[in-house]
């Protein structure tokens, strides 16, 4: 069975993306900075063989438009319901094997962290990619036998996310981790990782 990775996206839009970002830096430097993350993350990831690479956006009429641009790509939209639903949906809808999940704004996201990924998935049911604010940047499910139930109560966008998330998981359920990433949600992530990453 071939393995999955999903880039999970907003579509870049003007009053429509990353609303803390854009109030620190304004509304059209944060819309650059998700065009130039998606760019890069689908350059990163969608050469690598090892994986095929899907695209989830929101919102959902966004990924008919990327269809017609994006030949070869699997573009689909996340569909409704909060983050959680919506992550929950893709992870047990995609075709069969193991599966990880990503955001598009971690500039640290190379290859060799998905892999990583997927090598603990051969022990454990999930795998979490830390994120240095208390959230995660990438889930990853086997599915064997099947997708357990995830993100009940989670408080997103704040320092218990991961914290809630794994409360959460039905016991028995084993869980990996892979390294912990900056993600860019607000002005001061953006501030300490541009210039690390030509951001």
């Amino acid at each position: 069975m071939r393995a999955r990775v999903i880039l999970f996206a907003r579509v870049p839009q003007l009053g429509g993306g990353k609303q803390r970002l854009a109030r620190d830096i304004g509304a059209v430097q944060a819309v650059r900075f998700e065009r130039v993350m998606i760019a890069r993350l689908l350059r990163r990831l969608g050469r690598d063989r090892r994986w095929q690479l899907r695209l989830a956006v929101t919102p959902d009429h966004a990924a008919r438009r990327m269809r017609r641009r994006r030949h070869g790509l699997v573009t689909l939209g996340q569909g409704p319901g909060d983050l959680g639903v919506r992550m929950h949906r893709a992870l047990k809808e995609a075709p069969p094997g193991p599966v990880v999940l990503v955001g598009a704004d971690i500039p640290a996201l190379e290859a060799r962290h998905i892999a990583a990924a997927f090598r603990l998935l051969g022990h454990h049911d999930l795998v979490f990619g830390p994120a240095a604010d208390g959230g995660f940047w990438l889930i990853g499910a086997r599915r064997r036998p099947r997708l357990p139930p995830l993100f009940a109560r989670v408080r997103w966008s704040s320092p218990e996310a991961l914290a809630d998330t794994l409360s959460g998981l039905p016991r028995g359920v084993s869980v990996g981790f892979v390294d912990t990433l900056e993600d860019v949600d607000d002005g001061p992530a953006y501030c300490r990782l541009r210039g690390r990453f030509s951001l």
